[in-house]
């Protein structure tokens, strides 16, 4: 069911054109850059080996929420993913959490984004070596190409979603061949240009150090939920999202353990642990430059595909909560020729330009992946619940995933474990985000829940459970 917003009288909706292999570059788009830059943090954390048993843990985590969100958005195929969801299934204050859950995932996905392709700017600049008149040497500032970054991707959301999309098939499908042609490059089946026996040095922080790691180890994956925020612009829910989503998780799983395989055999994990750009840096170490110049085109096409999607996520999660009152109506209108949500792209890009501006680079990190965190927290309850007020059988659904409730229990124990790993690290930021979520649901419940119409909140086709809405 597509909803409409009224502009000058006239009602306009969001339109259906999207199909699978833009499903697919929105999960993976947003997500590839995790391979680039950020999951080595993870390494830091705990040594190569911890970073690789994360990356699999990490990978079992959104196999479930894969499963879980191929099932309930292939039912509630409405803008707004998660947030859609729990607006149907849970009530207000949760769809209002999940909304702002989803909007600071991606926007802080977006800002990290941004940070990298600055510094990778600044850094090839710094190899160049060039030199002005004078003679002096110029250095190249990142701040500039931050900025430019998220004006230019906010620009390209506000002009259409189909441009948008097609864009990110294109250079997220580039920026996988990069990782799979620097994979052959180094001739895995081989020992003569890797090293994993000398560079390998087991757990040096012992298993508490691989229990850290799975922190950082989410950003290999975060953001593949994201397939469904576009669900009320795909032509067919049922098929297209979850063969999207679940092709999607895949991919990424085939490009996390190749990226880690390529990085572990050729930088120390001390070195590695600590890199901005790890697979940049692996074609360094190969001293290779057509290599280089490939995994720089390669870094730049993640970052910026990755971007993309997050600002059609955010800015549709923003969209979703105006249209229903959850926040000012103003941020719910739809541009009158390009049918996008641009006031909310438009109010979005200051917020992620102080983040990409101001905050180092792992800080914003760890906000986007509490935010993701805690919305897979919600996805637990959330399909408990749906299956328990519309059992089998009750509604048409597009897809139905198996072994329930086991992805459900699953998810919620790693999650828990995720949490843990997070306070280890990073437990200021940790309760300083729990802060700010329970002052936005005071500020909801006691301010903006008035506004809601409970009656128009339920949209789906279906019967109504006894006692809701």
């Amino acid at each position: 069911m597509s909803q409409t917003t009224t502009i000058h009288g006239e009602k306009i909706s969001l339109l259906r054109i999207l199909g699978p292999g833009h499903v697919w570059a929105l999960g993976v788009g947003i997500v590839l850059v995790g391979e680039y830059m950020g999951w080595n943090f993870s390494v830091g954390k705990g040594g190569a080996i911890a970073a690789l048993i994360a990356c699999w843990v990490a990978g079992l985590l959104y196999t479930c929420v894969a499963m879980i969100d191929s099932e309930v958005t292939s039912t509630v195929a409405a803008a707004g993913g998660q947030y859609a969801q729990a607006k149907h299934i849970v009530g207000p204050l949760m769809a209002f959490n999940v909304g702002l859950f989803l909007v600071f995932a991606y926007t802080m996905l977006e800002a990290a984004n941004a940070i990298t392709l600055g510094y990778l700017i600044q850094t090839v600049g710094g190899m160049t070596a060039m030199t002005d008149a004078a003679g002096e040497a110029l250095v190249l500032h990142d701040k500039p190409f931050i900025v430019l970054t998220i004006m230019f991707l906010a620009w390209l959301n506000y002009r259409g979603v189909y441009a948008t999309l097609t864009f990110n098939l294109v250079i997220t499908a580039i920026a996988f061949i990069a990782i799979i042609i620097l994979f052959f490059a180094v001739k895995p089946w081989t020992t003569e240009i890797l090293r994993h026996e000398e560079l390998m040095t087991g757990l040096p922080y012992g298993w508490i150090g691989v229990i850290a790691a799975l922190h950082f180890g989410l950003w290999y994956y975060l953001g593949i939920e994201g397939t469904c925020q576009a669900a009320e612009e795909v032509r067919s829910p049922a098929r297209s999202l979850p063969l999207g989503t679940m092709t999607g998780i895949m991919t990424l799983l085939i490009a996390a353990t190749m990226t880690w395989y390529i990085c572990a055999g050729l930088m120390p994990w001390e070195y590695l642990g600590q890199a901005v750009t790890p697979l940049f840096d692996a074609a360094r170490f190969m001293d290779s430059m057509p290599l280089m110049v490939l995994l720089f085109i390669g870094t730049i096409f993640s970052t910026l595909a990755s971007a993309n999607g997050c600002i059609n996520d955010a800015s549709r999660a923003w969209f979703s909560m105006a249209r229903d009152r959850y926040l000012p109506q103003w941020f719910g209108a739809v541009h009158p020729k390009y049918r996008t949500p641009y006031r909310s792209i438009v109010f979005l890009v200051p917020v992620a330009l102080l983040f990409a501006y101001y905050a180092p680079l792992d800080q914003v990190i760890t906000f986007s992946i509490l935010s993701g965190l805690l919305g897979y927290t919600f996805m637990t309850f959330n399909v408990i619940m749906f299956r328990r007020k519309w059992p089998i059988g009750t509604i048409q659904r597009g897809y139905v995933h198996p072994l329930h409730p086991l992805p459900a229990l699953v998810l919620l124990v790693l999650c828990a474990a995720t949490y843990f790993a997070v306070f280890l690290g990073y437990g200021t930021q940790l309760m300083a985000m729990m802060l700010f979520f329970m002052i936005a649901s005071l500020w909801f419940h006691f301010h903006r829940y008035r506004y809601v119409r409970r009656g128009d909140q339920f949209t789906m086709p279906w019967p109504r459970p006894l006692g809701d809405y």
